[in-house]
């Protein structure tokens, strides 16, 4: 006769024979993703220029194309309209109290604009662009930010070539900026010193007049 615990053990031993069966067992959902359709999501674009796509445009096309698709929101020379941002200036910011962060002052790579106009732009018809159309795109804007002359030619195999202004204040972290060892949780810190404040915004009524009004 079977004890309690034999009982035990011989239900859990059908139990993992059941599941292993149910893991081999196939319902007829689903299938695997086509090369096609990983390709349709497997769309970025990295630092070192994997990921691009074969193409090229010019400056002058990319004007083109701005002007017509882009210069709505962003101005016609990069400038900004209305709350859309900048695209251009802004060089010798970032130390400031207010930094303009544009593609010139402050984004790190122009693989980074290639992809980001490529999969985002412009507003409301995203991926609307061809790989030509934003390669030339992507020229103008380097051009508005005067990393290239006017009768430059962009491609997937010089974009990777361009070095933007703050490339080198980008960097890896090796390790997590926190102290090594376990957090205190008792007889801790008693004052914390704040030594910078976000900008002032003046959105806050100060007195009771303010608020009335």
């Amino acid at each position: 006769m079977f004890g309690w615990a034999s009982s035990v053990a011989l239900a859990v031993g059908l139990c993992l024979i059941a599941g292993a069966a149910a893991a081999d067992e196939k319902y007829g959902l689903g299938r695997p993703a086509t090369a096609e359709e990983i390709a349709g999501w497997d769309v970025d674009v990295r630092p070192d220029g994997t990921g691009l796509p074969p193409g090229s445009g010019t400056v002058l096309q990319g004007e083109e194309i701005y002007l017509e698709r882009c210069a709505l929101c962003h101005g016609e020379f990069g400038e900004g309209a209305g709350r859309y941002p900048a695209v251009m200036g802004g060089f010798d910011t970032l130390t400031e109290d207010r930094p303009e962060k544009t593609i010139g002052s402050y984004w790190p790579y122009a693989s980074t604009i290639w992809d980001y106009v490529q999969r985002t732009m412009p507003f409301g018809d995203a991926r609307s662009l061809t790989a030509d159309e934003t390669y030339a795109v992507t020229a103008f804007l380097l051009y508005l930010n005067e990393l290239v002359e006017d009768d430059f030619t962009l491609n997937h195999e010089n974009l990777t070539t361009i070095r933007m202004p703050n490339e080198d204040g980008f960097f890896v972290r090796e390790k997590p900026d926190v102290p090594a060892g376990e957090p205190c949780m008792t007889n801790c810190k008693e004052a914390v010193e704040v030594v910078g404040r976000a900008g002032t915004l003046d959105v806050t009524p100060e007195d009771e007049q303010q608020v009335l009004e």
